[in-house]
């Protein structure tokens, strides 16, 4: 599947189980986001004959990397990725902390944000000239990573960093989570009008067998809990009207860890 957006296209390639890798096309680029396995990548890149320039990881769980040395075979090109996990990665040429803007050739217009949460060193990769931030495990369609290294009030912080993009960027996220992640968010705002047209569409999409793992950020806004936990109305619903936005989000990450 792929999406096209003005001098760019961006191809979504299902690996494992509910994994994605993508690769962002634009005039002499050709970046993967993320490698869980070769073999689905490798043939969607001979399928649209494309030659890689760089393969950027968000982090460094198997599932995004494993695919790395086999694709470096046929795909010789510079590796990309967190400074904070270098030592847990595959070689990377190019070790990024958050705020850089890498001028590296293929590479356009590149911004490293540090979302931390989900493991301690995550980035998310933001190109604001395609209108994409691609963000692994952190911000999810309608939910975000569970928290295996960090804590709720970094994983806040990373959301409120995410959400200061345009409304128009499309988040590309790490998993097909997106029809579990609805069941729980309409356990939050059952009433939301949004929510529930967009639960009806995911239904649709996986029936016909369309990846749901991509939104803008304006959608996730109006419709993902772990984006609201400002919101007044719901910390009523959860009765922690004085409690603050990082102790709500706290609270909607605990219950969706029951869900």
């Amino acid at each position: 599947m792929a999406r096209e957006t003005p001098g760019f296209e961006i191809i979504t390639i299902p690996c494992l189980s509910d994994n994605y890798a993508y690769v962002l096309v634009g005039p002499d680029t050709a970046c993967l986001i993320d490698a869980p396995e070769a073999e689905p990548i490798l043939s969607a890149l001979n399928d649209a004959n494309i030659q890689l320039t760089a393969i950027l990881l968000t982090h460094h769980h198997y599932d995004h990397v494993d695919g790395v040395d086999a694709i470096l075979e046929k795909h010789p090109c510079p590796v990309i990725g967190p400074k904070a996990e270098e030592d847990k990665m595959p070689k990377l040429d190019f070790a990024l902390k958050e705020g850089q803007f890498p001028e590296l050739p293929g590479v356009p217009d590149l911004q490293v944000i540090h979302v931390p949460g989900h493991t301690l060193g995550h980035i998310a990769f933001y190109f604001a000239d395609a209108a994409a931030v691609f963000t692994g495990d952190s911000l999810m369609a309608l939910g975000c990573g569970r928290l295996f290294e960090g804590t709720p009030d970094m994983m806040w912080d990373s959301m409120c960093k995410l959400m200061a993009q345009p409304d128009e960027t499309v988040a590309y996220s790490g998993h097909e989570y997106t029809s579990g992640n609805a069941k729980f968010a309409l356990t939050i705002e059952p009433d939301n009008v949004d929510l529930k047209t967009r639960f009806d569409d995911i239904v649709q999409k996986c029936a016909d067998g369309i990846p749901t793992a991509q939104a803008t950020l304006g959608l996730e806004k109006a419709t993902n809990p772990f984006l609201r936990a400002d919101l007044d109305h719901v910390k009523v619903a959860l009765g922690m009207q004085t409690s603050t936005d990082a102790e709500v989000f706290a609270e909607i990450r605990a219950r969706k860890d029951k869900f």
